[in-house]
């Protein structure tokens, strides 16, 4: 945990600090980006006695989330091992709960946060309506694209892919943590159980 804190504490904020720090991001893309060299380097830390915490983290939160998943496709094309599982092994805490979070694409993230919401009595009406509301003007094109325009095709692989990954069907999780209006739309939308 000390790690983490001595990181976070050497995180400063470059430019013009007169701008609140909400207005810029703080993960740009990495100009001398070399996918295959930082997936040796993170092999590297994962490898050396004690796991080296700063590199892997150095690396992965000062690259983009298009950055990320290069060097977790060169992690898997040289090591044949992917790249969260091994992190997954060699980590634990918050900083595996970061570090994960960070190899995973915005829909990936989306969807688990989804079943999150959903998990356990209730659902956390807050985080599906932030899920929605925070996405930008491309993403809900997508999500708009997704429900209207092909919804039965992506539909399906939705359904799928969430039956695969959690065991029961959407539909289920819905029908079990929504109700009314709400419940009926959010059904519908699902097109069926599986």
């Amino acid at each position: 945990m000390s790690t983490v804190h001595e990181i976070l504490c050497k995180l400063s904020l470059e430019g013009d600090h007169s701008t609140p720090p909400s207005a810029y991001g703080s993960v740009k893309a990495y100009t001398n980006f070399d996918a295959e060299r930082d997936a040796l380097n993170i092999e590297t830390a994962i490898k050396t006695k004690g796991v080296d915490e700063v590199t892997i983290v150095n690396i992965l939160t000062n690259r983009s989330n298009a950055q990320r998943q290069d060097i977790a496709f060169a992690y898997q094309r040289s090591t044949k091992k992917e790249l969260a599982s091994a992190l997954k092994s060699a980590l634990s805490g918050h900083l595996e709960t970061v570090i994960l979070g960070l190899l995973k694409t915005p829909a990936q993230y989306d969807a688990s946060e989804l079943k999150a919401s959903m998990k356990g009595l209730g659902t956390d009406e807050d985080s599906l309506i932030e899920i929605i509301c925070s996405r930008t003007n491309q993403e809900l094109q997508e999500i708009n694209r997704i429900m209207v325009s092909r919804s039965e095709v992506d539909m399906l692989k939705i359904r799928s892919e969430f039956k695969r990954k959690y065991g029961k069907s959407l539909y289920y999780y819905i029908q079990q943590d929504t109700k009314g209006d709400y419940q009926k739309a959010l059904l519908y939308l699902c097109g069926g159980d599986d």
